[in-house]
């Protein structure tokens, strides 16, 4: 019962006591009694007003899909058969079932059409398990759509073969028109979910419009990985994304696809980005249980799940478990037997929500109209690291921070602009190979290299020399909602640098005695490929992809700097924000 609640039932008891007892009363004696009850109802609300009743703390649900995808056949390995293949998933649901744990199965086209997983997936509780699509086009799909098959094997893993992007939008309808009756006529239903690698927005939109689909996944940041690179993205959680670019989160409600995208395979917040500087292609430290020094290993899988749980997450956080059965059954076995007892544990101690992928899709739709703020957060590195870092999504940007040895920089921040269509809208790919890009301003991976690493660092003044800023353990903290907070004590007592982050803006200022001796630069390595035209004192023009943009700060100022440095931001009256929603 609330305040409001306790002095209204005070005041009818008091007025119905008075009522009853005025009855003996003359007139004048029943209207002081009323008068009476009334001053004792504003004397309660006086005395309930000074007690602080503290509200409940928000629920922020930390979300797990387990999603195992299914392929008929893998041509690159003749040790590994379609009886292999099979077999994994029959092992995948045995150790599902035992911890009695939730999941998604995504069928490939030629995996769906097959008797065997028919009967398997069938015999599967529904309330348990999600049965839906996994988007990649095996020769099957393309030759019953009425198209011809180019691909070197009856599945072929290239871009321009195995997946949307390599047919044109006409083609791309009748393919999802031939998986999505054939499904239904197996099922008896068509499928809510729809995960691939990566998905075009004209098939998303159409499976949207024409079949209702509810949810969909796509990889995680990846730079040349397997010839896919997606770089730049909402980092982890999910998005809805834009119509004229599927990697993209739309901006605004009118403008985007209303089926949320989850980003898949349990990125390693920390290493992920950084790996493979020099290299023309990125290597894998995710939550998949085939990789031991990641999803296989029990230290590591351990601290990622506390650090998901630990973790700053502003409105849910999330992961997603599982692996591809081109993997097999013994390559991943180890993994999966560390990561499913765990998921349950913590899932009875109500620590992480175990979903199905369309359960997801569902509850974020009840709860967001456009992309949410979100964050994900490392308190803690494994082993004896001391580095921290926070990753913030918005619908128009996202940034990363790292603290290293004391030391603070932006190893990352990518904006979001749906006026930069994707290359596939209208065209398929002509290569072996996809990229999808969002618009840089800073680079910590493209811009560096292993010897010479690029950021936005934290940087001051001592005794004439540029030196780094150097603080403690910072506090990570959502105030209000879709605002970040991050309060970084600098050393020597010299106060506290407080970032403050929100859907558009990033503003930064300090408290104690470090005053306005404080400001940030942009070192990149010497080769590295920029996208700025101009830098002026309030305004930073840039260009990427033939789009024209820019960064803007209404108080502070930037200039540019020689050599490695390519500029500096210095605050105004120990004050400085940027504004990362141009257009907009």
């Amino acid at each position: 019962m609330n305040k409001v609640q306790i002095v209204i039932t005070l005041l009818v008891f008091l007025l119905f006591h008075h009522y009853q007892k005025g009855n003996k009363l003359k007139k004048a004696m029943k209207l002081k009694a009323i008068a009476a009850s009334l001053l004792a109802g504003i004397g309660f609300i006086a005395i309930l007003s000074s007690f602080s009743i503290t509200p409940k703390p928000k629920v922020k649900p930390r979300i797990v899909n387990i999603v195992n995808f299914i392929r008929l056949l893998e041509p690159r390995d003749p040790a590994i058969t379609e009886d292999v293949l099979y077999q994994t998933v029959v092992k995948q649901v045995e150790i599902m079932n035992k911890y009695k744990l939730r999941g998604t199965f995504l069928l490939q086209y030629d995996a769906l059409m097959d008797a065997r997983y028919q009967k398997l997936l069938k015999s599967l509780p529904a309330d348990s398990f999600e049965i839906g699509a996994w988007w990649e086009i095996p020769q099957p799909m393309v030759e019953k759509a009425g198209l011809k098959w180019r691909g070197r094997y009856p599945w072929d893993w290239h871009a321009n073969i195995g997946f949307s992007t390599g047919y044109t939008p006409e083609e791309r309808e009748k393919l999802a028109d031939v998986y999505m009756q054939d499904f239904k006529t197996i099922f008896g239903y068509y499928p809510k979910s729809v995960g691939s690698w990566f998905i075009d927005e004209h098939t998303l939109n159409y499976l949207y419009e024409k079949y209702h689909i509810v949810a969909s996944s796509n990889c995680k940041d990846q730079y040349g990985t397997d010839g896919y690179t997606l770089w730049g993205g909402y980092w982890n959680q999910a998005y809805y994304p834009s119509k004229v670019n599927s990697y993209m989160p739309a901006q605004n409600e009118k403008n985007q696809i209303p089926v949320p995208i989850f980003r898949m395979l349990g990125s390693d917040p920390m290493r992920q980005y950084d790996t493979g500087f020099g290299t023309t292609w990125q290597g894998v430290i995710t939550l998949e249980p085939v990789y031991p020094k990641a999803g296989g290993s029990a230290e590591w899988v351990n601290w990622f799940f506390k650090q998901l749980v630990d973790g700053e997450p502003m409105e849910f956080g999330y992961t997603q478990a599982g692996q591809e059965n081109s993997f097999t059954w013994d390559a991943m076995a180890k993994g999966f037997e560390i990561q499913m007892p765990l998921i349950a544990k913590l899932r009875d101690e109500k620590k992480v929500k175990v979903e199905t992928l369309v359960e997801s899709g569902t509850w974020f739709r009840k709860h967001y109209k456009t992309t949410p703020a979100t964050s994900v957060t490392v308190n803690e590195d494994i082993g004896t690291s001391d580095r921290k870092t926070v990753w913030f999504n918005s619908r128009f940007y996202r940034a990363n921070l790292l603290w290293e040895k004391g030391t603070l920089r932006f190893r990352d921040i990518h904006l979001f602009n749906e006026k930069l269509p994707s290359a596939y809208l209208t065209k398929k790919v002509e290569t072996n190979v996809c990229a999808f890009y969002t618009l840089p301003f800073v680079d910590g991976y493209l811009w560096s290299t292993a010897d010479d690493i690029a950021g936005l660092s934290f940087k001051t003044i001592e005794n004439g020399v540029v030196v780094p800023l150097t603080g403690g353990n910072p506090k990570i903290s959502n105030p209000l909602p879709g605002k970040l907070r991050i309060a970084w004590p600098l050393k020597s007592g010299k106060g506290t640098l407080i970032i403050n982050l929100d859907e558009k803006n990033l503003s930064i200022t300090t408290t104690g005695k470090a005053g306005g001796n404080w400001f940030l630069d942009l070192n990149v390595a010497a080769k590295a490929s920029l996208p700025f035209l101009a830098i002026g004192n309030s305004d930073i023009s840039c260009r990427f992809q033939e789009l024209d943009y820019r960064i803007h700060t209404p108080n502070g100022s930037f200039s540019e700097l020689t050599g490695k440095g390519i500029f500096r931001i210095k605050p105004s009256a120990n004050s400085l924000t940027l504004n990362f929603s141009d257009g907009y």
